[in-house]
């Protein structure tokens, strides 16, 4: 009879494991979905939320902005919503992203990291914006007005060394 009781009680035991483990695993499973981001369409699918979040930390410090420059609130819940396409900057954020990528690529020959990002060698946001979100673009030298020629510079006459 002893037997019997604690072949139960092993029994009971062991179901009660095999509960919290598996009710563990879905919870485990259901927060992995929850934190899988959406609309990924120039990082790795794979990106870790650390990961992402260094990386959306280094943009806005090269481009000197926050969160709601490239990203859109929903209006029905009020709050962000990072998959919303609907400001024009994150899409060209994204192209900038791959541009920078396709240069360190090709010129430099970066390789990828752990996750599958081209790694930054030495081309990145801050290369060009270095805190600055629009770019003023300058012209190198200030053009001439139309017509009008350049005189050529003479050089001015030299005395002769006294003797």
């Amino acid at each position: 009879m002893l037997f019997g009781k604690k072949a139960l009680l092993t029994t009971a035991l062991l179901g009660v494991v095999v509960f919290v483990s598996t009710t563990s695993m879905q919870q485990t499973q259901q927060q992995a979905e929850e934190h899988q981001f959406k609309n990924l369409k120039v990082l790795p699918k794979n990106i870790s939320e650390h990961q992402l979040h260094d990386v959306m930390e280094e943009w806005n410090a090269a481009l000197g902005v926050r969160c709601g420059f490239c990203h859109a609130r929903n209006e029905d819940t009020k709050k962000m919503d990072w998959a919303l396409d609907t400001k024009p900057e994150k899409s060209m954020a994204r192209q900038m992203y791959r541009m920078t990528a396709d240069i360190n690529k090709k010129y430099f020959k970066a390789g990828k990291d752990s996750i599958g990002r081209v790694m930054e060698l030495n081309v990145n946001c801050n290369t060009c914006h270095r805190g600055v979100a629009h770019l003023e673009v300058k012209p190198a030298h200030t053009p001439r007005p139309e017509g009008a020629r350049q005189q050529p510079q003479t050089p001015a006459p030299q005395a002769a060394p006294a003797q």
